[in-house]
């Protein structure tokens, strides 16, 4: 607590209260196409930056300032892959997800395949987004911690309950609007962090360079061919490229946003434009990690702490007054809207719509928010089991990894072949994601060394590749 003057809590309050202002401005009428897809209404701008503060959150403006910081800019190279991967989605993936008139994305390979392949899938989902936010949930809590003198678990319950209060207001439309809001507090914060630093202490915009250049911080491309080196420039482009299509292509809380809008093509624009607004925000950060290790070494600061809690260090030993409190309610803004709509949407629509057939648009609402409950408190359970991992931006992707990519394989499957089937789709999503986590154990162990970018590549190629092998087998054995 001593760590905020009054001033800067007057800020969070006041920034708290506008969430839940704009929050209630945009709830929902009580039927659920208005709560899960905004009765798709929303405009390209919305659905764009709403899609960027979900994309960044607190894993981006707290993991990727620690990732300059500690190192260099090689995590550009991801993003590189990652705009491949968004024209792909734009193209290939957006107009499917149209012509079924999806409500979630899940309902695409249910059509195709069968309702098992989508109630397969919709689990995929749980598990990945529930570890990758619950980690992301962990990133922000701890930063906050640092800054507000709580404690890890405290913290992590006031997320909880504040998201879930602002959430229930209105669904999808509330975490649309919301998201503007947060998109455009990053980059509020970012400036304010960069204008400080080179208005103070002595520390230039030439001091940047000249430090920053001869310590080799602005290295961009890793060409190195060691490959268990996660970060080299082939492996490091192609989990970009496949890593980005997993998430967002086949990862619902992020896709969610451009299903509300109301055509093809207006969905399709908005994914081209989130190539620009978050390369921003990428070189923002970037810069603000860079700027912080130049500012420290300028002033002769040594920092031996755990580098993910560099930007609250930062905040908390040299931002003045107010603009503490802003960087304070920004990180608390990256991670206040948890996944649960698109959780609970995913949930009701995609499972319990299924097994229970009539359910009226009141109550799956009601259900929806009553499931909320339970999401909310997995993502604590798994944010605190997560204090223990250090580097969390690339324990984020190692955990994505194991079961984005056998997500991934099924849809190119659905998209780009014609194979038809039920038990073999889940038996290669189950068998390529099982292949992933025994790799993820073993380097642990030190038994193997597979980077962590290959596994979304190891997995949708697995997904992918086998229910082709098995049905070429069958063809054969008839003949």
């Amino acid at each position: 607590m001593n760590n905020l003057s009054f001033y800067d809590w007057i800020i969070f309050i006041a920034g708290i209260v506008l969430l839940v202002i704009i929050g209630y401005k945009g709830k929902a009428a009580n039927d659920s196409s208005d709560f899960f897809l905004a009765s798709r209404k929303s405009s390209v701008f919305v659905s764009t930056m709403s899609f960027v503060a979900s994309e960044i959150s607190a894993m981006t403006i707290v993991g990727v300032p620690a990732v300059s910081f500690a190192d260099n800019w090689s995590y550009l190279q991801f993003f590189l892959g990652s705009a491949v991967s968004r024209l792909v989605i734009a193209y290939f993936f957006i107009p499917v997800f149209y012509k079924y008139n999806c409500t979630t994305i899940y309902d695409f390979v249910g059509e195709r395949f069968s309702k098992q392949v989508q109630y397969t899938s919709s689990i995929f989902f749980f598990i990945t987004r529930l570890f990758a936010s619950g980690i992301r949930l962990y990133a922000t809590a701890l930063a906050l911690s640092v800054i507000m003198g709580f404690s890890l678990v405290t913290t992590i319950v006031i997320f909880i309950i504040i998201s879930l209060f602002f959430i229930a207001f209105g669904g999808i439309r509330s975490v649309l609007y919301t998201g503007v809001y947060q998109s455009i507090s990053f980059y509020i914060m970012a400036i304010l962090i960069l204008s400080f630093i080179f208005t103070s202490y002595g520390c230039s915009i030439t001091d940047l360079f000249k430090i920053a250049g001869d310590d080799s911080k602005f290295t961009i491309l890793n060409l190195s061919l060691n490959f268990r080196d996660p970060n080299i420039f082939v492996l490091a482009i192609l989990n970009g490229i496949i890593g980005s299509l997993a998430s967002f292509g086949t990862d619902y809380e992020v896709m969610q946003r451009l299903l509300t809008l109301k055509t093809r093509k207006e969905s399709q624009k908005s994914m081209i434009m989130t190539i620009f607004a978050t390369l921003g925000l990428i070189l923002l950060y970037l810069i603000v990690g860079t700027a912080i290790y130049v500012f420290l070494k300028v002033n002769s600061v040594s920092y031996t702490d755990n580098t993910d809690k560099i930007v609250s260090y930062f905040a908390v030993n040299f931002l003045p007054v107010g603009i503490k409190g802003f960087v304070f309610m920004t990180i608390f803004l990256a991670s206040i809207d948890l996944p649960l709509v698109s959780l609970s949407t995913s949930f009701i629509n995609d499972i319990y719509k299924n097994i229970v057939h009539n359910l009226d648009d009141k109550k799956a609402v009601i259900y929806s928010k009553i499931s909320m409950i339970f999401f909310a408190l997995f993502l604590g359970i798994i944010a605190y089991i997560s204090r223990n991992e250090k580097g969390m931006l690339w324990f984020a992707f190692e955990i994505n990894g194991i079961t984005s990519g056998s997500l991934l394989g099924i849809f190119l499957l659905g998209m780009f072949t014609k194979i038809k089937g039920s038990k073999i789709i889940i038996f290669s999503m189950i068998f390529s994601s099982l292949i992933c986590l025994s790799f993820m154990i073993l380097n642990r162990k030190g038994i193997t060394a597979v980077p962590w970018s290959s596994f979304v590549i190891i997995g949708t190629s697995m997904s992918f590749l086998l229910p082709l092998v098995v049905e070429k087998l069958k063809n054969l054995s008839v003949k």
